[in-house]
């Protein structure tokens, strides 16, 4: 006689029940807000989270000119990046590319929280970031979302 009752599910493509989810980033924490939005795409607040699967939420956010950083990391924190040539090494600082495109903050911080893989690059198509309150995904009917009542 099997006394188990009940098995282990894992998700999949086809089963995966994905939402769409609005996140206002007006006076968030940049990590914070990343790691928050990083697991809202991962899937890892549902309870059928499988982890080779893309069984997160697709998440808007909105209002990414409103970051906040904390301390000096305005000033400090440094983006690196390299041309590909020698001595080809360029940085900027948060505040330089908080001015070019604030939502660019956002997205790499989102990036880097996610896995280093093909999965993690299909992760990140999950993700919409708008400087701004307009976003084009209002016919998906995004449901507003507060991250201060996520653990």
């Amino acid at each position: 006689m099997n006394t188990l009752s009940y098995k282990t599910v894992s998700a999949n493509k086809e089963t995966a029940n994905k939402e769409w989810l609005v996140v206002d980033a007006d006076g968030q924490t940049l990590g914070r807000l990343a790691s928050k939005v990083a697991m809202l795409i991962r899937g890892k607040y549902k309870t059928n989270f499988t982890p080779h699967v893309d069984c997160g939420d697709n998440v808007v956010v909105i209002n990414a000119d409103k970051i906040n950083l904390t301390g000096n990391k305005w000033s400090d924190k440094s983006y690196i990046r390299h041309t590909g040539y020698p001595g080809g090494q360029r940085s900027l600082t948060a505040k330089e590319m908080f001015d070019k495109d604030p939502a660019r903050l956002v997205e790499k911080a989102v990036k880097g929280m996610l896995p280093k893989n093909k999965l993690g690059s299909a992760l990140f198509r999950n993700l919409y970031v708008y400087a701004g309150a307009e976003h084009n995904q209002t016919a998906q009917n995004p449901k507003a979302i507060n991250l201060n009542d996520l653990k």
